[in-house]
Order: C-alpha cells, then structure tokens, then sequence
C-alpha cells in the first residue's frame, strides 16, 4: 500500500505544529524547559491515532533491522502488556462505579517508559516522533482544560498563549478517515481506532488489519 500522499499531509499537519512550538519557545525563552535528554514527556501515556500510528511503524521499520529491531519491538511488547493491564484495571474501575474523569485523571498521572527512549535518555525515532511529544513542553488545552509541563516555568493560572490539542485531534481524526476512505476499508470506522506507540511498533498494518477489500 502506498501511503504517502496521506503521510504528506500528516507531515504538513506536523510543520504547522512544530512552528507553533518554535513561536511559543522563541516568545517564552525562560518559561520553556525542553532540552536534550529531557525525557520527562517519554513517560507520558497517550495513544496515537491511526495516521499517526501507520507513519510511526514505516519510520520504525524503514530505520530498523536486525537484532536491534527484534530487542526494540521486544521491549515495545513488554510495554504494550503493561499498558493494557492498566487499562483493564482502569476500565473494571469504573464499571464498578468509579467516576471516570478522576480514574482518566489518575492513568494521565501514571508514568510508563516510552520503548522508543534509547538507554543515552534520547528518542531513538526523534525526527519522527508523535505531535503529542513535540507539543509537550508549552501551554495545552483539551476538553476544556489547560495542561503544562511539570518542569516548564509557566505559572499555572497565567495566560500564555496555548495550543487547542482538540483541533489537532481533529485535524488527525480527519486525515486518518481520509486514509480509510481511500484504501476502500471495510471497517469504516477505522479512523477512530487508538493505538500506543508500543502497539503501533509491533502491530502489522496489512491489508487484513486495515481492513482492504480484494479485488474480484
């Protein structure tokens, strides 16, 4: 499957993105803490949607081979259960009653090595990292809901310039539809699927996964 007139588009997503970071970076020198070998963001839980999980596995593969691939995606399948233990307790918490926004609040809080975080304390994959990385480090918002990095120097409670990560998702949910559209998929929804990075390194995204009719 070629896929790279939709993984243009998620780069020019990515450029918009990154831009935004620079602006904020370059007006907020001091409030700004990102520098290399600080992985604070490496231990963040977040999943990625399927655009951005299809471009992160062809930059994987297309960069590892080996033993150093088969160690990566063994570390990557001992996050992958990890996560998905997490998950499950999380899940059976709240159907027993639990309220769902502290239980998400709780999982935000936990910390979870990111596979792809090389021994040196530097992203292995950096060029090609997810947005939710390369947004990290300046002023977010979701739902609502201000974030900002625990090591930045930005007062909680003062305005700053700040990122809608709502759009952003947005924009990823679109292009991802677009994708299911064009390989004529027969899940249909597809483009709301949700994966971690650990998940989106070992999975196999052929034409059975995704879905692609046959011809005849």
């Amino acid at each position: 499957m070629d896929l790279d007139k939709h993984f243009v588009k998620y780069e020019a997503l990515v450029s918009m993105v990154d831009q935004v970071f620079d602006r904020v970076k370059k007006e907020f020198p001091k409030e700004v803490f990102c520098r290399e070998k600080c992985s604070d963001c490496c231990y963040a839980i977040f999943d990625l949607t399927l655009i951005e999980a299809l471009y992160l596995n062809h930059k994987f593969n297309e960069k590892f081979s080996g033993k150093e691939k088969a160690d990566l995606i063994a570390i990557a399948d001992k996050t992958d259960r990890t996560l998905a233990r997490m998950k499950r307790d999380a899940y059976k918490k709240v159907k027993d009653g639990a309220d769902q926004l502290e239980i998400v609040g709780r999982m935000s809080q936990e910390r979870v090595r990111c596979p792809l975080l090389g021994e040196n304390n530097l992203c292995l994959i950096y060029e090609h990292r997810p947005i939710t990385c390369r947004v990290y480090g300046i002023p977010t918002s979701t739902a609502g809901a201000s974030h900002i990095c625990g090591r930045t120097n930005f007062v909680q409670g003062k305005a700053y310039p700040t990122l809608n990560m709502d759009k952003i998702y947005t924009q990823l949910q679109l292009l991802s539809a677009e994708l299911v559209k064009d390989i004529n998929s027969t899940n249909i929804r597809m483009h709301e699927l949700l994966i971690p990075v650990s998940m989106a390194m070992v999975t196999l995204f052929n034409d059975e996964f995704l879905g692609v009719k046959k011809d005849g």
